[in-house]
């Protein structure tokens, strides 16, 4: 008989950061109720983060306070100085907030409302490489950001005018890939991805990869997260 065994299947390390040591406490137990999923650390802050030695994790877990603008600035440069992949959980639906997140890079945002299913089911698709955004949440938002008018004849003039490389790289940018992934993806260097970026914001008029998001949602070039 064979005696070699499958090898087990490394799990989602999951680092919690949130104020409240009894919610930590509370996440940390959903957490590890579920198989393939592991919580490796907590802090009450990014900053603590940054000044402690917490052990590498795949995903950060972060409980956005009543100091909402003050979590977002922290939760930026934990990514701009780490590249976490970091995860949002909310209080409330706040268009605002989900925006900012977005911008400032977090990979999705979980309202403290929803079932527990669908805090497990984000954690699994952020450390996929995808965003994870509440689908009602994000289609009111894509009503209500505004940017200047122009006709469906103008919008497909512009996208017309996109290769098919830049399409590619929009709708990979609507899975949530930085330009680094997306190289990766479509083995070529990250330079060249920020090029095409470049062209492909000219030529639809938006400032970002933000605003590109949002465009590639509009106008289906992309599909919203699930």
């Amino acid at each position: 008989m064979n005696s070699l065994r499958e090898p087990a299947l490394q799990s989602i390390r999951v680092l919690l950061v949130g104020q409240h040591a009894v919610i930590r406490t509370s996440l940390r137990l959903l957490i590890e109720s579920r198989p393939g999923l592991t919580v490796v650390g907590e802090a009450s802050s990014c900053a603590e983060i940054a000044k402690s030695s917490l052990p590498q994790c795949d995903i950060v877990l972060l409980e956005i306070d009543l100091d909402r603008e003050r979590s977002l600035d922290s939760m930026a440069e934990l990514i701009a100085s780490s590249n976490q992949r970091v995860l949002i959980l909310a209080g409330e639906s706040d268009d605002r907030v989900c925006c900012d997140a977005m911008r400032l890079g977090a990979m999705g945002l979980v309202l403290k409302e929803k079932p527990a299913e669908d805090l497990i089911k984000a954690i699994q698709k952020v450390h996929a490489g995808e965003v994870w955004f509440d689908r009602s949440m994000m289609a009111h938002m894509l009503n209500t950001i505004s940017r200047r008018p122009a006709g469906r004849d103008e919008e497909a003039e512009r996208i017309a005018t996109l290769t098919d490389r830049e399409r590619e790289i929009v709708t990979l940018v609507g899975e949530g890939l930085k330009p680094k992934q997306i190289g990766e993806r479509l083995f070529i260097s990250e330079i060249t991805v920020r090029h095409h970026l470049t062209s492909t914001f000219s030529k639809l008029g938006v400032s970002d990869r933000f605003e590109l998001l949002i465009y590639a949602y509009r106008h289906k070039l992309a599909k919203l997260p699930l």
